[in-house]
């Protein structure tokens, strides 16, 4: 074997721990080999290897790194040693993957299943600054300052502290005098630290007006349209899906919430009247521990797809879920998909809600996503772990809910008598026409927000934007006295802070998902088959073929949208009375 297809760093594994004791000596020596080495035709596979190697100990790092930040938010050791990784292995380890970039588009070289990645490269070659890299960083960890504000939000709830999550648990009390005073103690709460999120919103919102500047771009929406790699859609159609939700899907809504006044016998919804049983009837109530819901969903997945479930599985026994709910937890979910062992982490706050349940199954569905293109033989090619494509990632994890969705039911293994199992759904695919309009909202707020940076930079003015959505979108709902929380909605929603412009993701996903469970309410298995194909390829078609492959159409059309809508409603009122008995 001559020395140019030898395999390059065949034995780079470290351990969790070995790779936490890493710093940018550790990987310099494989940059600089890999930079210095002959390319060609005939090594091409042999250096994309050994690329993929060194690119995955970076990005399991610094995935490691940043679980260790939301798991404990109070940890200051873990937030010191992410923010050392910030400032020292993180702008060199990007310096290197451009160098190597450049290299690989230079040499024309290409392999099959390369070409959608090496297009993706482009544009981050691109969009890359030297001058930025420092910048990135500390955008990080204004994000991580975002996490630690309301990670510590708690309130006194029953002569116990409890967590704003926890206290949700309240909403669904048939009192409606619990309910209000639960969610205003909420909102009290998250109000509190207006002026500290207002304060970090102008750094952040100066800091991505100067990335964009220093990278040549107009304003922040482009610049973050090219770093999101979305090559598929443009602003443009993300504005015809918003007028397309606002045609069909608000009337939907509209016809939910007055269905659910009129059940509930009151004048007018409130906040606090949204999540309770209109019909009075006891909570949904899972799970009342960690543990139940984990061996609940185990046995769902099993049912879907028993590779699923053996999935699922390794990550319970291997200690790769971790969703129990405390104090100074991160705001929200996520899985996290790790190169170096091909196996993903989960992370929740669970409570023991049907949400909590929806949320488990969501997040599977990325971890599902993220086993099968593992196989794949380059990190480039894998959408979990490289972040693109983030619209298919979305329909892993959001087609995941619905293909689970029949198998609820204690009959096989679940959660719900046949009743409450139809009540879970009804609230589910509710949830989902409730969705639509909100993502709206935050998709359209932050268009706003990056085409008048200056005006936004006011915490006022994006009160007034936000409010103005809000009630455009969201209908059927009284919120008199009750301004400020509404118009301040903007600072809770933790993507808009921490990942902008990662929304309208759902709401296409959510299309695409309704889709492939229209198929399977005419064949499950062979839509449960042709979604995981799907997630196999990975990253190696064009985000439209994935769709396809999925059995489903990236569209952003009112008539696309209706045909949802009018499927979920129908399988509401079918499902009405299975859950009537």
């Amino acid at each position: 074997m001559s020395s140019e297809n030898r395999p390059l760093f065949p034995d780079l594994a470290p351990s969790k721990d070995e790779l936490l004791k890493w710093n940018w000596t550790d990987f310099e020596p494989y940059y600089r080999e890999l930079e210095t080495f002959p390319l060609s035709a005939e090594n091409l596979s042999t250096w994309l290897a050994g690329w993929s190697a060194v690119l995955g100990c970076v990005k399991d790092l610094s995935t490691w790194l940043y679980v260790a930040t939301t798991v404990n938010t109070a940890d200051q050791a873990a937030k010191a040693h992410y923010e050392a990784y910030l400032e020292d292995i993180f702008p060199r380890a990007m310096q290197a993957e451009q160098r190597l970039k450049r290299k690989l588009l230079a040499s024309g070289l290409s392999l099959p299943g390369m070409e959608v990645p090496i297009h993706n490269m482009r544009l981050e070659a691109d969009l890359f600054r030297e001058e930025n890299l420092p910048l990135l960083a500390e955008e990080q960890k204004l994000c991580n300052q975002f996490h630690a504000i309301v990670g510590a939000e708690t309130v006194m709830w029953q002569g116990r502290e409890a967590t704003l999550k926890e206290i949700q648990l309240a909403y669904l009390d048939g009192d409606r005098s619990v309910r209000e005073h639960a969610w205003r103690l909420k909102k009290q709460r998250q109000l509190a630290d207006r002026q500290a999120i207002n304060e970090l919103w102008q750094k952040m919102l100066a800091l991505r007006t100067q990335i964009a500047a220093n990278a040549g771009k107009p304003d922040y929406r482009a610049y973050r349209w090219q770093q999101l790699l979305r090559s598929d859609y443009t602003p443009e159609d993300s504005r015809k899906f918003h007028a397309a939700i606002e045609q069909v899907v608000t009337p939907a809504l509209a016809r939910i919430n007055e269905r659910r006044r009129q059940r509930m016998g009151v004048a007018a919804l409130r906040p606090w009247d949204l999540d309770v049983d209109a019909l009075d009837r006891p909570p949904l109530r899972p799970f009342t521990s960690p543990e139940e819901l984990v061996s609940g969903a185990s046995a769902i997945f099993h049912h879907v797809d028993p590779q699923f479930g053996a999935y699922f599985d390794t990550l319970r026994n291997e200690g790769l879920l971790d969703v129990a709910n405390r104090k100074n937890r991160a705001d929200g979910a996520y899985c996290a998909g790790f190169v170096i062992t091909r196996k993903p982490f989960i992370f929740a706050s669970v409570v023991g809600v049907q949400r909590d349940v929806e949320t488990l199954l969501h997040e599977s569905g990325h971890s599902f996503h993220a086993f099968e293109e593992s196989r794949l033989p380059y990190v480039h090619q894998q959408i979990m772990v490289s972040e693109f494509f983030t619209e298919f990632a979305e329909v892993a994890s959001m087609g995941m809910e619905l293909l689970a969705s029949p198998y609820l039911g204690r009959e096989f293994g679940g959660f719900y008598t046949p009743q409450e199992a139809a009540r879970a759904r009804i609230a589910h695919l509710e949830h989902n026409i409730w969705f639509w309009p909100y993502m709206a909202v935050v998709d359209a707020f932050q268009h706003w927000v990056y085409e008048n940076p200056e005006r936004a930079m006011d915490a006022a003015n994006c009160d007034a934007q936000w409010d103005n959505l809000w009630q455009r979108y969201i209908p059927v709902v009284d919120w008199s006295g009750l301004e400020e929380e509404r118009m301040t909605g903007w600072q809770r929603k933790h993507h808009i802070h921490t990942l902008p412009f990662y929304y309208i993701e759902y709401g296409l996903a959510q299309l695409g998902a309704l889709q492939i469970w229209g198929n399977a309410l005419k064949d499950q298995a062979g839509a449960v088959a042709s979604y995981r194909r799907a997630l196999s390829l990975g990253g190696t078609v064009p985000l439209a073929d994935l769709y396809r492959a999925a059995g489903a159409r990236l569209s952003f059309d009112a008539s696309t949208l209706r045909a949802a809508v009018d499927l979920m409603e129908h399988v509401i009122e079918e499902l009405e009375e299975a859950a009537a008995g």
